[in-house]
């Protein structure tokens, strides 16, 4: 289709090459540029940039065939010098403990830059839920739990759900948790369901975060949200929710969306209910009858003013950043922009919400949740949203200062916000 049919309006020693390493580095490069602008030392730097604990450990499970096969998990704890560490877990095939490092890197930093009294980790299995049964899932979700049972707990290591684990497997490491201490600890893991001290707002969280992000920036840079001018690549939790919630937040409309094959574009904006309604059905975007049908990769090049990011790692990168007309670019998954895209993307004055805010909505419902299950009582969806409308708003206007202090772009500021933040509780625990 191209622009004709768009609308107008490597590890920590050196190590690179895969696209998991290439995250890593470039966490850590935005890092060392960070601090430059701070007044960190080379020892804590340093320190910033590596885990403090990193597990791998493998899951027997028993398939339906009867076959026995072994799984290998992750978890890494890269910082909790602010409080326990608190990150999702994603059942994916492509992770591994370069990607599962860098996005607990970016957990850390996360909640610093949302002020939360929270660490950073992340944890992984490599597996392909496709494929799995009810069964198996199950089983990897419980043995996760009972590989890391000394090392997770709600004054330790909060586990969350992330890519392709819900709920349901919330649930099941829940019971798995207090099976095996013997205490009802319901904060030791959130992103329950509500009848296991879930909060609610929580699956919404993500969108809705980054949307109030969308919002507050929009009106620092004079950017007029009205009408149809947001396009969506993915089509997970994030991007569904973002398509059901684009009016209610924001008054806009979206003109595309897709998930990992194909998406659907509509000048007008889509019929939310429709869309939604046959990928309930379906499955996918798949021989979707409304509006017309593009590849996910001319989602990316639509002439729209607004285009939220929410897939996977690296989708814009050197190769395919010139296609991008969108004047704000909205980091709604973790690092979807590659350090050469980014840099094509600024020349061309493409203003990029950077995902430590973004894609902060989620582990700040989280941290509600764990609220909420400490004083076992629990708050109305308004309140929920109430105040992470309010973090979120509070957190954009400081990495906003931030970046007019310094003269730099939002992602550096954001870094440097929470590089500082992070340090000063090291200083104040004698680490450094």
């Amino acid at each position: 289709m191209g622009r004709n049919r768009n609308m107008t309006t490597a590890s920590h020693n050196g190590t690179a090459g895969s696209a998991a390493s290439s995250l890593l580095d470039e966490v850590r490069t935005c890092m060392e540029s960070a601090a430059a602008h701070t007044d960190l030392t080379s020892f804590e730097l340093e320190w910033l940039q590596c885990p403090h604990k990193q597990v791998e450990f493998q899951i027997p499970v028993e398939l339906d065939s009867g076959k026995r096969t072994l799984f290998t998990g992750h978890r890494v704890q890269w910082n909790n010098a602010r409080g326990p560490y608190k990150g999702g877990i994603r059942f994916h095939p492509s992770q591994n403990r370069d990607t599962t490092q860098a996005l607990a890197a970016l957990m850390t930093l996360k909640t610093a830059v949302l002020d939360l009294p929270l660490g950073g980790a992340k944890g992984s299995v490599n597996c392909r839920t496709a494929n799995l049964s009810t069964p198996e899932l199950e089983q990897i979700s419980r043995g996760y739990v009972r590989a890391l049972i000394h090392d997770i707990g709600a004054d330790v290591d909060v586990p969350a759900p992330d890519m392709y684990t819900n709920e349901r497997i919330m649930g099941w490491m829940t019971d798995e948790y207090q099976q095996i201490t013997r205490r009802f600890q319901p904060g030791a893991i959130t992103g329950k369901p509500l009848c296991l001290g879930g909060s609610r707002g929580r699956r919404q969280a993500t969108a809705r975060g980054a949307f109030a992000a969308l919002r507050e920036m929009a009106a620092l840079s004079g950017t007029n949200l009205q009408g149809p001018v947001i396009a969506v690549h993915g089509f997970g939790n994030i991007g569904g929710n973002m398509l059901r919630l684009a009016e209610e937040l924001l008054g806009s409309r979206v003109v595309a969306v897709c998930d990992s094959k194909t998406g659907v574009f509509a000048a007008e904006g889509l019929p939310v209910q429709a869309v939604l309604e046959h990928r309930a059905q379906q499955g996918s975007l798949r021989h979707c009858p409304i509006g017309d049908t593009i590849s996910p990769e001319e989602v990316l090049q639509l002439e729209v003013p607004v285009l939220a990011l929410a897939s996977m790692e690296g989708v814009i990168h050197e190769a395919n950043a010139t296609g991008v007309a969108a004047r704000l670019v909205l980091e709604a998954a973790n690092g979807p922009i590659t350090k050469q895209g980014e840099r094509t993307l600024q020349s061309q004055g493409t203003v990029i919400i950077p995902d430590l805010l973004c894609n902060a909505g989620g582990v700040t419902v989280s941290y509600f949740e764990q609220i909420q299950n400490a004083a076992n009582r629990y708050w109305s969806v308004e309140k929920v949203n109430r105040h992470l409308d309010h973090a979120m708003s509070q957190a954009v206007q400081s990495v906003w200062d931030k970046a007019q202090q310094l003269h730099t772009d939002l992602r550096i500021a954001a870094y440097a916000t929470a590089m500082e933040t992070v340090t000063a509780a090291m200083r104040a625990r004698g680490w450094s």
